[in-house]
């Protein structure tokens, strides 16, 4: 009985080992992500006893959804989490032929271009706060120099409608970051492809467009969904550097959820919810039109 019992066991850990030594840190995953995801449905939909809310509706998703200002923050937030990852792709991919060339000071040009990797988003938007904002750095330069006559004339980049300091911030922060990988897939091609495609007589434009872009563009497509996913439901950068009102649906979600009054509660999971089944959503979408344009295309 007990060795076949013992063989039982040791088939079982033979087929399931794997499985076995991840299982203590899956059953930590599952059960936070399950658990969070399972309590804040519930407080979405107006469920929590601890405040004698025992009825279950869909009055949050309602408010939510009858409001016009919601609609406003959702076309911000697909501005700020489309537009920078545009053109942080084109920067990166520029930069990148750039740098897999040899020349003169490759060395310095490389480190400047990468050299604000590890600074967190937050510095890069404290940055760009001080030095674009209508009393930063730029304008009272403008204003010492005589271009201006108040420092208030400066053009309005930070906190303004169309989030131009929320682009600068991330194309500034997430350009290197696609750039790095972007170096790594070019050098890891070569210049054969290259050579043969110009011995056909391509010229540059032609080898770029067809022979480089798309043997890039699967990888450099991967990380640009995970940068626009993250622009998607960023709070902090847009917190900082965003206007009041429309703010972007991160912001008004953890509005809603640190309001004083618990009733709003429910309204500010809600729309994180709704943030989170949009983001992916979105990120569905990305990846159909790679499969069925990009990929089939090259």
């Amino acid at each position: 009985m007990k060795a076949s019992m013992y063989l039982w066991w040791a088939r079982f850990y033979s087929k399931g080992k794997v499985w076995i030594l991840l299982s203590p840190a899956l059953i930590l995953v599952v059960f936070l992500f399950l658990g969070g995801l399972g309590f804040g449905i519930a407080e979405s939909l107006n469920y929590m006893p601890i405040i004698g809310l025992n009825d279950p509706n869909f009055d949050a998703y309602r408010a939510i959804f009858s409001d016009k200002g919601f609609y406003k923050s959702l076309l911000l937030t697909l501005h700020v989490a489309i537009t920078p990852t545009l053109l942080s792709v084109a920067c990166a991919l520029a930069f990148g032929l750039v740098l897999r060339q040899s020349f003169r000071g490759k060395k310095v040009f490389t480190f400047l271009f990468s050299f604000n990797l590890p600074i967190p988003h937050v510095v890069g938007a404290i940055g760009i706060l001080f030095l674009f904002s209508q009393s930063g750095f730029f304008a009272r330069i403008g204003h010492a120099l005589g271009w201006m006559d108040m420092p208030a004339e400066f053009p309005i980049i930070v906190n303004d409608p169309w989030a131009i300091g929320i682009i600068i911030e991330y194309v500034w922060k997430e350009t290197p970051f696609i750039g790095v990988i972007v170096l790594a897939i070019l050098q890891s091609i070569g210049e054969d492809y290259e050579a043969v495609a110009q011995t056909l007589g391509a010229n540059r434009w032609q080898r770029f467009r067809y022979v480089l872009l798309p043997l890039v563009l699967p990888g450099v497509l991967i990380v640009s969904v995970a940068v626009m996913a993250f622009f998607f439901g960023d709070f902090v950068i847009p917190a900082i550097l965003g206007q009041t009102y429309p703010a972007v649906l991160a912001v008004e979600a953890v509005k809603d959820y640190t309001h004083y009054d618990l009733r709003n509660h429910p309204i500010g999971v809600a729309q994180a919810l709704v943030i989170a089944a949009i983001g992916t959503v979105l990120v569905f979408l990305y990846m159909w039109l790679n499969r069925k344009f990009v990929r089939s295309d090259g």
